[in-house]
């Protein structure tokens, strides 16, 4: 197995999937409840913290301390008006923090209240995915990519970096769940359409729990492009959840005259049963019960629903899908004959009513081949294995694009414009810009997105300040080349910004210039000696020129270095003013024709300070220490848990046995069994008493008293079941043996077989019989006057030794091998020519060296 696995992660609102690469394909990993989906759920007792599947059983009963939905919640602030829509559905404590105005969730840990950010909770879970995979795995796991939302903005995507930071994941990119999809489709087809060839164009519609995201992709073989997309971020299946319960929570006020809304304990429990009923319709036409016990007041309630009344009531959402397909049909400039075909992903496609509004606006029948629920954490997979050095996987390239258009902004100067938009709606990504300014002294540029996201109020992306920015010696503004970045993660970055400067050298730079290109040119002539050995033909690649200077440069996937997931927040590497390459302008070059000496122009890396959304290092660092207490703190009252299981588990099993006659009830006295039986009912009462909650310590020291009296007992047992069968393999061995002696007695020593024995040998084999059997006899007569309750006076394992003991004494002699006869010292004259020919032939066999004949007969013991 691999050192190191990667994996790719589904981050859904309502629950995640966990997929990884292997060498038979990709593999959806199971929980520790052999499920393939982990609830998005994080809850908190007074011990520990409960994730996952066991989180979501206790919603109910543990309500406040048990936090979900909190996907929605991160990389806001608390006055945003979609965090106020979220906190009426959600039942804990949520308030506004200090600092920022960021999010405080409030849970009840460890007893006392503490209060945690969206990304800590976040970080939680992502925590607990990890476990799992590793679990499953039985590997460290490091690298991983994890899905977003293709409509989340930056400071939402910053803010899931910085929650799987916490968690100590290596994030390789943050993919669009839509991109995922399509990359899942693509890379198994293997009837792609070539290079030259017209374009596969798929329509992707992925509706789930909480939104609806819609793409349109076209496919070349080995290559992916998206051409489009549109969301809903307000429109999944807990909508259509919400209007069933509205719907009978009127129904139940009007007809056992309750409330539900005044019990929000009753309220999540009819909103899991509205979403069982709205499964149900998806394959029933027909009047379907809603049946709930004790539900509130002690009261049993009952309601029905078909699904023509569940269409009515959501025909208005019903209106906002069509409205979303029909703009990603716009958006792609695609008409309708050039839509191969579509494919369906996400749990709230099923639903009939969307499956025929996809068909009706595309004109299409809806594909399921793949996987609903997990085709985003497998899409994921794949690409992390693409991105990943740990693993190989066939390359299959993906352009993505970015949704809302970004522009910065910075102080005008005279005849230059203060504002330009530099990636539009649906740009591909990634994608780097270059930018030329004319300044004397450092400047800011501020990042923004031209018109607001939908449901996100802001448009503030962050600052990037540009410093040590000087004039050239003459008093002019110096010009400035800056590199506008959306990286793999769909967030703008400066990626670096330089000072290009025209003069003569100085003596000293002079002489650092050629100390950088004596050391350089070492360094190559290593790289070189080592590539000759390793890797040929890397070697056109490490002398191959630097690629032009260009104003607008379109990098390759994965060409540029990113910023390591960091985004427009805390401080870019303060660069020194280190010369990155020496060139001539073009208006050098003219001159040196005319006889002129060329001025060089260098090149100098300026530092970047960026200001903007996301925590900084601080904070994270406090984050990822809190984690990693955390982390402890659950692996240390798990094993306190174990080690009180594991005592509960020897005091029910032990009674048990002392009582059953098969078991243990005859192999100890009546007076030990009455008060051993004490203690353990003793220890019982203890453990739900004041033994409820006690040190792991205290658990394994009344563990081990208790099976110093207890395996004794369960020891009897066993030796008294394992005994007659050892003693019978004894018996069986000294029979056969005298049976061997008798014959050679009657024989004379004429038995071809044991003739070449000795009469000493003989007599040494008879006395080891006599011996054994006495011994044998002795100690059958010790274990039938000795009762079970008493310690056996012989062991499994001393008969054992003794049957071993007598085979070592008879063996050896019985198996002795006859002694070999001489052979006749008459030898036959040997003819020359046929004694040359036989050495010729076994000199041929040894491939012309003698040597290696006279080495085979010892070759072939060795291998013997």
């Amino acid at each position: 197995m691999a050192a190191m696995s990667v994996i790719g992660i589904d981050f859904g609102n309502e629950s995640c999937y966990v997929a990884v690469a292997r060498a038979g394909g990709i593999e959806t990993i199971a929980n520790d409840y052999s499920l393939r989906s982990t609830p998005s759920c994080v809850a908190f007792s007074g011990k520990n913290r409960i994730l996952g599947v066991a989180a979501k059983n206790q919603m109910v009963t543990n309500m406040k301390n048990t936090i979900h939905g909190f996907k929605r919640l991160l990389g806001r602030k608390y006055n945003d008006p979609q965090v106020q829509r979220e906190l009426q559905m959600l039942p804990f404590k949520v308030t506004q923090q200090a600092d920022g105005g960021g999010i405080g969730i409030h849970v009840q840990y460890l007893g006392e209240e503490q209060i945690f950010t969206p990304e800590q909770i976040t970080a939680m879970l992502f925590t607990k995915l990890k476990d799992i995979s590793e679990a499953a795995l039985q590997t460290v796991v490091n690298d991983c990519v994890i899905s977003v939302p293709s409509y989340y903005t930056q400071a939402e995507r910053q803010a899931l970096l910085d929650a799987a930071r916490i968690a100590d994941l290596n994030v390789l990119r943050l993919f669009n769940e839509t991109t995922a999809t399509a990359l899942c489709y693509g890379i198994y087809k293997q009837d792609l359409p070539g290079a030259d060839a017209p374009p596969r164009n798929v329509v992707f519609v992925d509706c789930g729990y909480a939104s609806l995201q819609v793409s349109i992709c076209t496919f070349h073989k080995g290559k992916l492009k998206m051409l489009a997309s549109a969301a809903d971020s307000q429109l999944g299946g807990r909508d259509i959840d919400s209007i069933l319960a509205e719907h009978f929570c009127k129904e139940f006020r009007s007809r056992y005259n309750i409330d539900v809304h005044t019990n929000p304990r009753a309220y999540l429990r009819l909103l899991a049963e509205v979403e069982k009923l709205k499964k149900q319709m998806s394959a029933n036409s027909t009047t379907l019960p809603l049946n709930i016990e004790c539900f509130m007041d002690d009261k049993d309630v009952h309601g029905d629903m078909k699904r023509a009344d569940m269409e009515a009531m959501c025909v208005h959402l019903f209106k906002r899908v069509e409205s979303t397909l029909r703009q990603c049909l716009e958006d792609s400039k695609l008409k309708l004959d050039d839509i191969h075909s579509i494919e369906l992903a996400g749990g709230s496609t099923r639903i009939p009513a969307i499956k025929r509004l996809v068909e009706d606006v595309f004109a299409r029948t809806g594909s399921t081949t793949l996987n609903q629920d997990e085709a985003v954490a497998r899409g994921c997979a794949l690409q992390c294995a693409m991105l990943s050095p740990a693993v190989r996987v066939r390359d299959f390239a993906v352009t993505d694009i970015q949704p809302y258009p970004l522009k910065l902004t910075w102080h005008a100067t005279q005849g230059e414009e203060g504002e330009m938009e530099i990636f539009g709606h649906n740009h591909p990504v990634p994608f780097s810009k270059m930018l030329t300014f004319y300044r004397s002294s450092p400047f800011t540029l501020t990042a923004s997105y031209s018109t607001p996201p939908p449901s996100y109020p802001q448009t503030h992306i962050g600052v990037f300040l540009i410093k040590n920015v000087k004039p050239t010696p003459e008093g002019d503004s110096s010009k400035i080349k800056v590199k506008v970045r959306v990286n793999l993660n769909g967030i703008l970055t400066i990626a670096s910004a330089s000072l290009v400067e025209k003069r003569e050298l100085t003596q000293q730079e002079k002489e650092e210039e050629d100390k950088q290109q004596q050391q350089h040119q070492q360094n190559n002539m290593d790289v070189d000696h080592q590539d000759k050995k390793d890797k040929p033909d890397q070697e056109a690649q490490a002398n191959e020129p630097p690629a032009p200077e260009v104003s607008m440069d379109k990098t390759r996937r994965n060409s540029d270095a990113d910023d390591g997931g960091r985004g427009a927040r805390g401080c870019a590497p303060s660069y020194s003013s280190r010369i990155l390459s020496w060139f001539s302008s073009e208006d050098d070059k003219g001159e040196e024709g005319k006889g002129k000496k060329k001025i060089p122009v260098r090149t100098i890396e300026l530092p970047v300070e960026s200001y903007g959304c996301g925590l900084s290092q601080r904070d994270l660092n406090a984050a990822l220490e809190k984690e990693c207490k955390m982390i402890a703190e659950d692996r240390q009252e798990k094993e306190r848990v174990d080690a009180r299981n594991a005592l509960e588990e020897y005091v029910y099993d032990l009674r048990a046995k002392l009582s059953e006659e098969d078991q243990l009830a005859t192999f100890i006295t009546e007076a030990d069994k009455e008060a051993l039986c004490r203690i353990l009912d003793e220890t019982e009462n203890w453990l739900y008493e004041e033994g409820e909650d006690c040190q792991r310590q205290v658990y394994s020291e009344r563990l081990t008293r208790l099976q110093s009296q207890g395996e004794p007992i369960k020891e009897r047992r066993m030796e008294f079941e394992g005994r007659n069968h050892v003693m019978d393999e004894l018996k069986g061995s000294l029979m056969g043996v005298n049976m061997v002696v008798e014959g050679i007695k009657a024989s004379n020593g004429k038995d071809d077989k044991y003739s070449h024995l000795t009469e000493e040998d003989v007599k040494k084999v008879e006395k080891a019989v006599q011996d054994k059997w006495q011994w044998l006899e002795e100690k059958r007569s010790l274990l039938g006057s000795t009762p079970r309750t008493q310690q056996p006076p012989v062991t499994v394992a001393q008969i054992r030794a003794e049957k071993q003991a007598f085979d070592n004494i008879v063996l050896p002699i019985l198996n002795k091998p006859k002694p070999k006869v001489e052979a006749s010292k008459e030898e036959k004259p040997v003819d020359n020519k046929t004694a040359d020919d036989q050495k010729t032939k076994q000199n041929s066999q040894g491939n012309g060296h003698p040597q290696a004949n006279q080495q085979q007969p010892q070759e072939k013991m060795d291998v013997e």
